[in-house]
Protein backbone atom coordinates (compact mmCIF):
# COMPACT_ATOMS: atom_id res chain seq x y z
CA UNK A 1 0.00 0.00 0.00
CA UNK A 2 1.39 3.40 -0.98
CA UNK A 3 1.82 6.16 1.58
CA UNK A 4 -0.78 8.20 -0.31
CA UNK A 5 -3.44 5.51 -0.13
CA UNK A 6 -2.69 4.82 3.55
CA UNK A 7 -3.49 8.44 4.36
CA UNK A 8 -6.87 8.29 2.61
CA UNK A 9 -10.13 7.76 4.43
CA UNK A 10 -11.54 4.26 4.78
CA UNK A 11 -14.48 5.03 2.49
CA UNK A 12 -12.09 6.16 -0.26
CA UNK A 13 -9.94 3.05 0.15
CA UNK A 14 -13.01 0.83 -0.08
CA UNK A 15 -13.94 2.43 -3.41
CA UNK A 16 -10.45 2.52 -4.92
CA UNK A 17 -8.85 -0.62 -3.51
CA UNK A 18 -8.70 -3.97 -5.27
CA UNK A 19 -9.70 -2.68 -8.69
CA UNK A 20 -6.46 -3.76 -10.37
CA UNK A 21 -5.26 -6.93 -8.65
CA UNK A 22 -1.64 -7.85 -9.24
CA UNK A 23 -0.47 -11.45 -9.06
CA UNK A 24 2.38 -13.61 -10.21
CA UNK A 25 2.14 -16.99 -11.88
CA UNK A 26 0.26 -18.35 -14.86
CA UNK A 27 -3.11 -17.55 -16.36
CA UNK A 28 -6.55 -19.06 -16.10
CA UNK A 29 -7.68 -21.53 -18.75
CA UNK A 30 -10.79 -19.48 -19.49
CA UNK A 31 -11.06 -15.70 -19.83
CA UNK A 32 -12.34 -13.88 -16.75
CA UNK A 33 -15.91 -12.73 -16.28
CA UNK A 34 -15.74 -8.98 -16.79
CA UNK A 35 -18.78 -7.31 -15.23
CA UNK A 36 -18.81 -3.69 -16.28
CA UNK A 37 -21.12 -0.91 -17.25
CA UNK A 38 -18.62 1.94 -16.88
CA UNK A 39 -15.27 1.61 -18.66
CA UNK A 40 -12.35 3.80 -17.59
CA UNK A 41 -9.72 5.38 -19.84
CA UNK A 42 -6.30 6.84 -19.15
CA UNK A 43 -7.17 10.18 -20.73
CA UNK A 44 -9.85 12.08 -22.63
CA UNK A 45 -7.81 11.55 -25.79
CA UNK A 46 -7.97 7.78 -25.24
CA UNK A 47 -11.72 7.96 -24.61
CA UNK A 48 -12.38 10.02 -27.74
CA UNK A 49 -10.17 7.74 -29.82
CA UNK A 50 -12.11 4.67 -28.68
CA UNK A 51 -15.42 6.36 -29.42
CA UNK A 52 -14.20 7.30 -32.87
CA UNK A 53 -13.08 3.77 -33.68
CA UNK A 54 -15.84 1.71 -32.13
CA UNK A 55 -18.26 1.90 -35.07
CA UNK A 56 -15.79 -0.01 -37.21
CA UNK A 57 -13.73 -1.89 -34.64
CA UNK A 58 -14.66 -3.96 -31.63
CA UNK A 59 -13.76 -1.75 -28.69
CA UNK A 60 -14.47 -2.11 -24.98
CA UNK A 61 -16.05 1.32 -24.38
CA UNK A 62 -19.32 0.78 -22.54
CA UNK A 63 -21.25 -2.19 -21.20
CA UNK A 64 -24.11 -1.78 -23.68
CA UNK A 65 -21.65 -2.32 -26.53
CA UNK A 66 -20.32 -5.62 -25.21
CA UNK A 67 -17.68 -6.80 -22.79
CA UNK A 68 -14.47 -8.86 -22.99
CA UNK A 69 -16.18 -12.07 -21.84
CA UNK A 70 -18.78 -11.68 -24.56
CA UNK A 71 -16.09 -10.79 -27.10
CA UNK A 72 -14.36 -14.10 -26.37
CA UNK A 73 -17.60 -15.97 -27.06
CA UNK A 74 -18.20 -13.97 -30.24
CA UNK A 75 -14.81 -15.10 -31.53
CA UNK A 76 -15.56 -18.75 -30.80
CA UNK A 77 -18.95 -18.61 -32.54
CA UNK A 78 -17.53 -16.78 -35.57
CA UNK A 79 -14.93 -19.52 -35.91
CA UNK A 80 -17.56 -22.21 -35.44
CA UNK A 81 -19.81 -20.72 -38.11
CA UNK A 82 -17.02 -19.85 -40.53
CA UNK A 83 -18.12 -16.21 -40.54
CA UNK A 84 -16.67 -12.74 -40.30
CA UNK A 85 -18.03 -11.55 -36.95
CA UNK A 86 -20.73 -12.39 -34.40
CA UNK A 87 -23.06 -10.47 -32.11
CA UNK A 88 -24.76 -11.91 -29.02
CA UNK A 89 -28.40 -11.52 -27.97
CA UNK A 90 -30.42 -12.34 -24.84
CA UNK A 91 -32.37 -15.08 -26.70
CA UNK A 92 -32.41 -16.87 -30.02
CA UNK A 93 -35.62 -15.10 -30.99
CA UNK A 94 -33.96 -11.73 -30.29
CA UNK A 95 -31.22 -12.67 -32.75
CA UNK A 96 -33.82 -13.64 -35.34
CA UNK A 97 -35.69 -10.36 -34.82
CA UNK A 98 -32.48 -8.39 -35.36
CA UNK A 99 -32.09 -9.92 -38.82
CA UNK A 100 -35.25 -8.22 -40.02
CA UNK A 101 -34.62 -4.94 -38.20
CA UNK A 102 -31.15 -4.70 -39.74
CA UNK A 103 -31.94 -5.64 -43.32
CA UNK A 104 -35.62 -4.98 -44.08
CA UNK A 105 -37.65 -1.78 -44.33
CA UNK A 106 -41.35 -0.96 -44.89
CA UNK A 107 -42.32 -1.77 -48.48
CA UNK A 108 -39.87 -4.66 -48.76
CA UNK A 109 -40.86 -8.25 -49.41
CA UNK A 110 -39.49 -11.20 -47.41
CA UNK A 111 -39.64 -14.91 -48.20
CA UNK A 112 -39.66 -17.32 -45.24
CA UNK A 113 -39.44 -21.11 -45.32
CA UNK A 114 -42.60 -22.89 -44.21
CA UNK A 115 -40.66 -24.97 -41.65
CA UNK A 116 -39.30 -22.18 -39.46
CA UNK A 117 -39.41 -21.91 -35.68
CA UNK A 118 -43.02 -21.09 -34.83
CA UNK A 119 -42.30 -17.91 -32.79
CA UNK A 120 -40.93 -16.37 -36.00
CA UNK A 121 -44.44 -16.65 -37.47
CA UNK A 122 -45.72 -14.75 -34.43
CA UNK A 123 -43.05 -12.07 -35.05
CA UNK A 124 -44.22 -11.82 -38.66
CA UNK A 125 -47.83 -11.26 -37.60
CA UNK A 126 -47.14 -8.89 -34.71
CA UNK A 127 -44.25 -6.83 -36.11
CA UNK A 128 -43.35 -7.29 -39.77
CA UNK A 129 -46.78 -7.11 -41.37
CA UNK A 130 -48.10 -4.27 -39.19
CA UNK A 131 -44.98 -2.27 -40.10
CA UNK A 132 -45.56 -2.61 -43.83
CA UNK A 133 -43.27 -5.53 -44.65
CA UNK A 134 -44.84 -8.14 -46.91
CA UNK A 135 -44.12 -11.78 -46.09
CA UNK A 136 -44.65 -14.91 -48.17
CA UNK A 137 -43.96 -18.46 -47.03
CA UNK A 138 -42.36 -20.98 -49.39
CA UNK A 139 -42.01 -24.74 -49.24
CA UNK A 140 -39.58 -26.17 -46.70
CA UNK A 141 -37.48 -27.84 -49.41
CA UNK A 142 -37.24 -24.56 -51.37
CA UNK A 143 -38.73 -26.09 -54.51
CA UNK A 144 -40.94 -23.06 -55.19
CA UNK A 145 -38.52 -20.32 -54.15
CA UNK A 146 -37.63 -19.11 -57.65
CA UNK A 147 -41.30 -18.64 -58.52
CA UNK A 148 -41.90 -16.63 -55.33
CA UNK A 149 -39.12 -14.08 -55.86
CA UNK A 150 -40.18 -10.49 -56.62
CA UNK A 151 -38.35 -7.26 -57.45
CA UNK A 152 -39.10 -6.11 -53.88
CA UNK A 153 -37.73 -9.28 -52.26
CA UNK A 154 -34.86 -8.24 -50.03
CA UNK A 155 -34.38 -11.29 -47.82
CA UNK A 156 -34.89 -15.05 -47.94
CA UNK A 157 -35.04 -16.83 -44.59
CA UNK A 158 -34.59 -20.58 -44.22
CA UNK A 159 -34.27 -23.10 -41.42
CA UNK A 160 -32.39 -26.24 -42.36
CA UNK A 161 -33.18 -28.83 -41.23
CA UNK A 162 -36.65 -27.51 -40.50
CA UNK A 163 -38.34 -27.33 -37.13
CA UNK A 164 -40.15 -30.39 -35.77
CA UNK A 165 -39.76 -32.76 -38.75
CA UNK A 166 -36.32 -31.71 -40.08
CA UNK A 167 -36.86 -31.06 -43.78
CA UNK A 168 -33.65 -30.48 -45.71
CA UNK A 169 -33.20 -27.89 -48.46
CA UNK A 170 -30.50 -27.38 -51.06
CA UNK A 171 -28.95 -24.33 -49.41
CA UNK A 172 -26.31 -23.57 -52.10
CA UNK A 173 -29.07 -23.63 -54.74
CA UNK A 174 -31.28 -21.33 -52.67
CA UNK A 175 -28.34 -18.97 -52.13
CA UNK A 176 -27.82 -18.77 -55.87
CA UNK A 177 -31.48 -17.92 -56.45
CA UNK A 178 -31.55 -15.29 -53.71
CA UNK A 179 -28.32 -13.63 -54.79
CA UNK A 180 -29.32 -13.64 -58.45
CA UNK A 181 -32.35 -11.57 -57.45
CA UNK A 182 -30.35 -9.25 -55.20
CA UNK A 183 -31.64 -10.70 -51.93
CA UNK A 184 -29.79 -11.86 -48.83
CA UNK A 185 -30.04 -15.45 -47.63
CA UNK A 186 -30.39 -15.94 -43.87
CA UNK A 187 -30.35 -19.36 -42.17
CA UNK A 188 -31.42 -20.49 -38.73
CA UNK A 189 -28.61 -22.86 -37.80
CA UNK A 190 -29.74 -23.88 -34.32
CA UNK A 191 -30.06 -27.53 -35.37
CA UNK A 192 -26.58 -27.53 -36.90
CA UNK A 193 -24.79 -25.62 -34.09
CA UNK A 194 -21.92 -24.81 -36.44
CA UNK A 195 -20.65 -28.35 -35.90
CA UNK A 196 -22.93 -30.44 -38.12
CA UNK A 197 -24.00 -27.69 -40.53
CA UNK A 198 -22.39 -24.42 -41.68
CA UNK A 199 -24.76 -22.24 -43.72
CA UNK A 200 -22.23 -19.45 -44.28
CA UNK A 201 -19.85 -21.91 -45.92
CA UNK A 202 -22.72 -23.16 -48.10
CA UNK A 203 -23.60 -19.69 -49.39
CA UNK A 204 -25.76 -17.95 -46.77
CA UNK A 205 -25.03 -14.34 -45.82
CA UNK A 206 -26.25 -14.55 -42.22
CA UNK A 207 -26.57 -17.41 -39.74
CA UNK A 208 -28.49 -17.23 -36.47
CA UNK A 209 -28.45 -19.74 -33.63
CA UNK A 210 -30.14 -20.19 -30.31
CA UNK A 211 -27.08 -20.69 -28.14
CA UNK A 212 -29.63 -21.61 -25.47
CA UNK A 213 -29.57 -25.06 -27.08
CA UNK A 214 -26.39 -27.04 -27.80
CA UNK A 215 -23.81 -24.30 -27.34
CA UNK A 216 -24.91 -23.75 -23.75
CA UNK A 217 -25.70 -27.41 -23.41
CA UNK A 218 -26.92 -27.45 -19.81
CA UNK A 219 -30.44 -25.94 -19.94
CA UNK A 220 -29.45 -23.08 -17.66
CA UNK A 221 -28.79 -20.07 -19.90
CA UNK A 222 -30.59 -18.14 -22.66
CA UNK A 223 -28.70 -16.63 -25.59
CA UNK A 224 -28.81 -16.03 -29.32
CA UNK A 225 -26.03 -15.47 -31.83
CA UNK A 226 -25.95 -13.76 -35.20
CA UNK A 227 -22.96 -14.28 -37.49
CA UNK A 228 -22.46 -12.77 -40.93
CA UNK A 229 -20.14 -12.62 -43.88
CA UNK A 230 -17.98 -9.51 -44.08
CA UNK A 231 -20.24 -7.90 -46.70
CA UNK A 232 -23.36 -8.33 -44.55
CA UNK A 233 -21.82 -7.23 -41.25
CA UNK A 234 -22.25 -3.45 -41.01
CA UNK A 235 -26.08 -3.21 -40.92
CA UNK A 236 -26.11 -5.68 -38.02
CA UNK A 237 -23.41 -3.83 -36.09
CA UNK A 238 -25.09 -0.46 -36.64
CA UNK A 239 -28.54 -1.63 -35.54
CA UNK A 240 -27.21 -3.52 -32.50
CA UNK A 241 -25.36 -0.44 -31.30
CA UNK A 242 -28.38 1.76 -31.96
CA UNK A 243 -30.54 -0.49 -29.78
CA UNK A 244 -27.98 -1.12 -27.02
CA UNK A 245 -27.98 -4.88 -27.54
CA UNK A 246 -25.77 -6.68 -25.02
CA UNK A 247 -25.72 -9.85 -22.91
CA UNK A 248 -24.66 -10.54 -19.37
CA UNK A 249 -20.98 -11.51 -19.04
CA UNK A 250 -22.06 -14.30 -16.69
CA UNK A 251 -24.33 -15.73 -19.40
CA UNK A 252 -21.57 -15.34 -21.98
CA UNK A 253 -19.23 -17.26 -19.69
CA UNK A 254 -21.73 -20.12 -19.30
CA UNK A 255 -22.16 -20.45 -23.07
CA UNK A 256 -18.41 -20.14 -23.62
CA UNK A 257 -17.87 -22.95 -21.13
CA UNK A 258 -20.48 -25.03 -22.93
CA UNK A 259 -18.66 -24.68 -26.25
CA UNK A 260 -15.59 -26.40 -24.78
CA UNK A 261 -17.47 -29.73 -24.65
CA UNK A 262 -19.71 -29.18 -27.68
CA UNK A 263 -17.98 -31.68 -29.96
CA UNK A 264 -17.93 -34.42 -27.34
CA UNK A 265 -21.55 -33.87 -26.31
CA UNK A 266 -22.86 -33.78 -29.87
CA UNK A 267 -21.09 -37.04 -30.66
CA UNK A 268 -22.94 -38.66 -27.75
CA UNK A 269 -26.27 -37.08 -28.70
CA UNK A 270 -25.87 -38.38 -32.25
CA UNK A 271 -24.91 -41.90 -31.21
CA UNK A 272 -27.74 -42.17 -28.70
CA UNK A 273 -30.34 -40.61 -31.01
CA UNK A 274 -29.53 -42.93 -33.90
CA UNK A 275 -29.82 -45.97 -31.64
CA UNK A 276 -33.26 -44.80 -30.50
CA UNK A 277 -34.28 -43.81 -34.05
CA UNK A 278 -33.47 -47.26 -35.46
CA UNK A 279 -35.42 -48.88 -32.62
CA UNK A 280 -38.42 -46.66 -33.39
CA UNK A 281 -38.24 -47.47 -37.11
CA UNK A 282 -38.78 -51.13 -36.28
CA UNK A 283 -41.64 -50.53 -33.83
CA UNK A 284 -45.07 -51.60 -35.15
CA UNK A 285 -46.81 -48.56 -33.62
CA UNK A 286 -44.60 -46.12 -35.58
CA UNK A 287 -45.48 -45.02 -39.11
CA UNK A 288 -42.40 -42.88 -39.71
CA UNK A 289 -39.34 -41.53 -37.94
CA UNK A 290 -38.24 -38.02 -38.94
CA UNK A 291 -34.45 -37.73 -38.97
CA UNK A 292 -32.41 -36.72 -42.04
CA UNK A 293 -29.57 -39.05 -40.98
CA UNK A 294 -31.78 -42.07 -41.68
CA UNK A 295 -31.22 -43.58 -45.12
CA UNK A 296 -34.90 -43.51 -46.12
CA UNK A 297 -35.48 -39.88 -45.12
CA UNK A 298 -36.39 -37.70 -48.16
CA UNK A 299 -33.61 -35.26 -47.28
CA UNK A 300 -30.93 -37.87 -46.61
CA UNK A 301 -28.90 -37.19 -49.76
CA UNK A 302 -28.69 -33.48 -48.96
CA UNK A 303 -27.90 -34.24 -45.32
CA UNK A 304 -25.10 -36.55 -46.41
CA UNK A 305 -23.71 -33.93 -48.80
CA UNK A 306 -23.94 -30.85 -46.55
CA UNK A 307 -23.86 -32.07 -42.93
CA UNK A 308 -21.12 -33.71 -40.90
CA UNK A 309 -23.44 -35.41 -38.43
CA UNK A 310 -26.78 -35.23 -36.67
CA UNK A 311 -27.87 -34.33 -33.14
CA UNK A 312 -30.29 -35.56 -30.49
CA UNK A 313 -33.50 -34.51 -32.24
CA UNK A 314 -35.85 -37.10 -33.72
CA UNK A 315 -39.61 -37.09 -34.19
CA UNK A 316 -41.94 -39.98 -34.90
CA UNK A 317 -45.45 -40.37 -36.20
CA UNK A 318 -47.87 -42.94 -34.82
CA UNK A 319 -49.11 -45.48 -37.35
CA UNK A 320 -52.66 -45.28 -36.02
CA UNK A 321 -53.80 -43.42 -32.97
CA UNK A 322 -56.41 -40.95 -31.83
CA UNK A 323 -55.17 -37.35 -31.51
CA UNK A 324 -54.90 -37.59 -27.73
CA UNK A 325 -52.64 -40.64 -27.85
CA UNK A 326 -49.47 -38.58 -28.35
CA UNK A 327 -50.12 -36.59 -25.17
CA UNK A 328 -50.87 -39.78 -23.22
CA UNK A 329 -47.68 -41.31 -24.56
CA UNK A 330 -45.57 -38.34 -23.43
CA UNK A 331 -47.28 -38.33 -20.04
CA UNK A 332 -46.40 -42.03 -19.64
CA UNK A 333 -42.65 -41.47 -20.00
CA UNK A 334 -40.50 -41.54 -16.87
CA UNK A 335 -36.98 -40.61 -18.04
CA UNK A 336 -38.00 -37.94 -20.54
CA UNK A 337 -38.83 -34.51 -19.24
CA UNK A 338 -41.77 -32.73 -20.83
CA UNK A 339 -40.41 -29.49 -22.26
CA UNK A 340 -40.41 -27.35 -25.37
CA UNK A 341 -36.70 -26.54 -25.54
CA UNK A 342 -33.84 -28.95 -26.27
CA UNK A 343 -30.07 -29.10 -26.57
CA UNK A 344 -29.27 -29.78 -22.93
CA UNK A 345 -27.81 -32.96 -21.53
CA UNK A 346 -31.26 -34.35 -20.66
CA UNK A 347 -33.84 -36.18 -22.77
CA UNK A 348 -37.11 -34.41 -23.49
CA UNK A 349 -40.42 -35.20 -25.16
CA UNK A 350 -43.30 -33.08 -26.41
CA UNK A 351 -46.17 -33.31 -28.87
CA UNK A 352 -45.22 -31.75 -32.22
CA UNK A 353 -48.27 -29.98 -33.68
CA UNK A 354 -46.86 -29.71 -37.20
CA UNK A 355 -50.20 -28.92 -38.84
CA UNK A 356 -50.39 -25.74 -36.76
CA UNK A 357 -47.03 -24.46 -38.00
CA UNK A 358 -47.22 -25.12 -41.75
CA UNK A 359 -49.14 -23.22 -44.42
CA UNK A 360 -47.62 -24.42 -47.71
CA UNK A 361 -48.16 -28.15 -47.14
CA UNK A 362 -51.21 -29.73 -45.50
CA UNK A 363 -50.18 -31.87 -42.53
CA UNK A 364 -53.72 -32.40 -41.22
CA UNK A 365 -53.83 -36.04 -42.36
CA UNK A 366 -50.60 -37.02 -40.59
CA UNK A 367 -50.87 -39.12 -37.47
CA UNK A 368 -49.96 -37.70 -34.05
CA UNK A 369 -46.28 -36.74 -33.92
CA UNK A 370 -44.00 -36.75 -30.88
CA UNK A 371 -40.69 -34.88 -30.84
CA UNK A 372 -37.89 -36.38 -28.79
CA UNK A 373 -34.61 -34.85 -27.75
CA UNK A 374 -32.26 -37.69 -26.91
CA UNK A 375 -29.85 -36.71 -24.17
CA UNK A 376 -26.77 -38.22 -22.59
CA UNK A 377 -28.55 -40.94 -20.61
CA UNK A 378 -27.90 -44.59 -21.48
CA UNK A 379 -29.90 -45.14 -24.69
CA UNK A 380 -30.92 -48.61 -23.52
CA UNK A 381 -32.69 -47.02 -20.57
CA UNK A 382 -34.40 -44.54 -22.89
CA UNK A 383 -35.57 -47.33 -25.17
CA UNK A 384 -36.95 -49.22 -22.17
CA UNK A 385 -38.83 -46.08 -21.15
CA UNK A 386 -40.27 -45.60 -24.64
CA UNK A 387 -41.24 -49.26 -24.75
CA UNK A 388 -43.20 -49.09 -21.48
CA UNK A 389 -44.93 -45.89 -22.68
CA UNK A 390 -46.11 -47.65 -25.84
CA UNK A 391 -47.37 -50.50 -23.68
CA UNK A 392 -49.15 -48.21 -21.20
CA UNK A 393 -51.22 -46.42 -23.83
CA UNK A 394 -52.03 -49.82 -25.39
CA UNK A 395 -55.47 -49.63 -26.96
CA UNK A 396 -55.05 -45.98 -27.79
CA UNK A 397 -52.94 -46.96 -30.78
Amino acid sequence: MSSKSSSQGLATRLVKGGTSPVFEGGRAVNPPIVRASTVLFESMDALEDARHRRNNERMFTYGARGNPTGFALEDVVAQLEGGYRTRLFPTGLAAISMVFMAFVRPGDHVLIADCVYQPLRHFVDTFLRPWGIEVTYFRADGSDLAQQMRPATKLVYVECPGSLVYEMCDLPALAEIAHRHGALLVADNTWGSGMQYRPLVLGADVSVMAATKYLGGHSDVMMGTLTTTQDAWQPVATMCDAQGVAVSPDDAYLVLRGTRTLAARLAMHERHALEVAHWLVAHPAVARVYCPALADDPGHALWKRDCTGTNGLISFEFAKADPAAAARFVDSLDLFGIGASWGGFESLATVAKVANTRTCVDWSNAGPIVRLHIGLEDPRDLIDDLSQAFARIGDGL
